[in-house]
């Protein structure tokens, strides 16, 4: 395993420096014992950090050059991250608890984000506007400037990933606010970053609290763009900040995603679906497939497979479980773990059942048991709050309309899914629900090259796919009167 040093800085302008706001420990979850330490960052270091992307923005030296060479080093910092995977997914692996296999799939899963916006830098392309005779106009794309990255715990370098590789193909230079529950594995950027070639103060990492160096940075005056991915509450405080310097942001907030299951759906196959899309990262996905509307005349069958699903699960320390397989590493902390208990209680409380699972686990960590919850109503607080654990909740339907309406009876719009064989089903479908992307027949299709986003209260704003490069780019339209 990799060993970790004994403290860890912040990196602004190209150096690693201490934090104003003193020091953190961080913690193993999957132990529950302290790891190292890492600096916190203040106002003043967050200040520190703009004016240095600032500077480089300022001087032209990411736009200058033809924009080839720019996607060239954005591609170099994919590569960078793929020759040092297992380093860094056995950081991300002690840090965040996931198990092993989860990590270096999250490493090299954010490596491919480098590579395919690194390949799309020279495609930026504007337009030429026909006006008749005696006139040219043309629209550019010109970056933003310094745009802040506020970073959530639960995929700390892939969630990263998405938007710094974006928002360097794009040309702006960078801030990131890392979780202080993971801020070690986001020293990868800085890392990535100087291998590349990037001037110093392109790509600077704070680790800090959210309401002193979170607020500092989404609130900067020459912040010029901010992206955020955490709770709603959080997201609503970043966009009033950001707002008050009429600032775009890019939110991803939550989720409490529900897949239709009809009685003509294959159980067998959706056997897969629930182990990832509820136990993956011990549920701790904002896509989570944390609801199941199944037909009524499926629900028991349904249910005897989540079980069998859950109580198959191996669950422990992330470090012991390598391979892939049907193993499950803890939740981030023992406080986001005793709020899932709680939520599951209040629900039996409600009248849900609670067919496995439910409890803490009496081994050192923050383990929560895969739990499944069966007679669960659509107005349920389980059915209606987003956990962010290992729970999935059960809800029967009589026909489509009315899974429509449950599917639909959340402030929440992140991801969908219908499980049919009939494709008229499939397709009403997936006009009917309001999210942001419907998988059909398989949870987590999709890629880096698909748009992903919410409605509602989900957020707004793409990232992931090409579409996801307008939210790092203005457009400026130029109009020429010929003599």
């Amino acid at each position: 395993m990799a060993k970790f040093a004994d403290y860890y800085k912040n990196y602004i302008d190209g150096e690693w420096v201490d934090g104003g706001a003193g020091r953190i420990d961080v913690i193993n979850p999957g132990t529950g014992e302290k790891i190292t330490t890492h600096a916190l960052a203040d106002a003043a270091d967050v200040d520190r950090a703009v004016q240095a992307a600032k500077r480089v923005h300022m001087s032209g030296v990411l736009t200058a050059p033809r924009p080839v060479e720019r996607g060239r080093m954005v591609k170099a910092m994919g590569q960078y991250i793929l020759d040092n995977l297992e380093m860094y997914a056995e950081l991300l692996c002690a840090e965040q608890g996931k198990p092993m296999w989860e990590a270096l799939v999250e490493i090299r899963g954010s490596s491919r984000y480098f590579e395919y916006y690194g390949n799309q830098a020279e495609t930026l392309e504007g337009k030429s506007i026909p006006l008749g005779n005696g006139y040219i106009d043309y629209t550019v794309y010109e970056p933003y400037g310094v745009t802040a990255h506020i970073i959530p715990w639960n995929y700390p370098v892939e969630m990263a990933a998405r938007s710094i590789s974006c928002a360097l193909t794009s040309g702006n230079t960078i801030v990131v606010k890392s979780a202080e529950l993971t801020p070690v594995t986001s020293m990868i950027w800085a890392h990535a970053a100087e291998a590349a070639g990037f001037p110093a103060g392109t790509i600077n990492v704070v680790c800090g609290y959210g309401h002193e160096a979170g607020a500092a940075l989404a609130g900067h005056a020459d912040v010029r763009q901010v992206v955020f991915t955490g709770s709603v509450a959080t997201g609503s405080a970043v966009a009033q900040a950001a707002a008050k310097n009429i600032v775009p942001c890019v939110l991803e907030l939550g989720g409490k995603s529900a897949a239709i299951v009809h009685d003509d759906a294959d159980l067998d196959a959706f056997e897969r679906d629930i182990r990832w899309g509820i136990f993956f990262n011990a549920g701790q996905v904002c896509t989570a497939m944390s609801r199941v509307l199944v037909h009524e005349s499926r629900k028991d069958e349904l249910v005897e497979k989540a079980v069998k699903i859950a109580k198959s699960l191996s669950v422990g320390p992330g470090v012991d479980r390598p391979e892939f397989g049907m193993n499950m590493g803890p939740m981030i902390s023992v406080e986001q773990r005793d709020r899932a208990v709680g939520l599951v209680a209040k629900s039996v409380e409600e009248g849900a059942t609670l067919e496995t699972g439910g409890h803490a686990m009496n081994i050192p960590g923050s383990f929560l048991e895969p739990t499944i919850l069966s007679n669960v109503t659509p107005h349920m607080t389980v059915a209606q709050t987003e956990i962010f654990g290992p729970v999935l909740s059960v809800i029967s339907f009589k026909d489509e309309n009315e899974a429509f309406e449950i599917s639909n009876g959340t402030e929440f719009g992140l991801v969908g899914g219908v499980f049919t064989k009939d494709l008229g089903r499939a397709t009403r479908a997936t006009r009917a629900i309001k999210a942001g992307q419907v998988f059909v027949n398989e949870w987590y299709a999709g890629g880096v090259e698909t748009p992903f986003g919410g409605f509602g209260k989900s957020g707004y704003g793409r990232e992931k796919g090409r579409e996801a490069l307008w939210n790092y780019m203005q457009t400026k339209n130029v109009a020429i009167k010929m003599s």
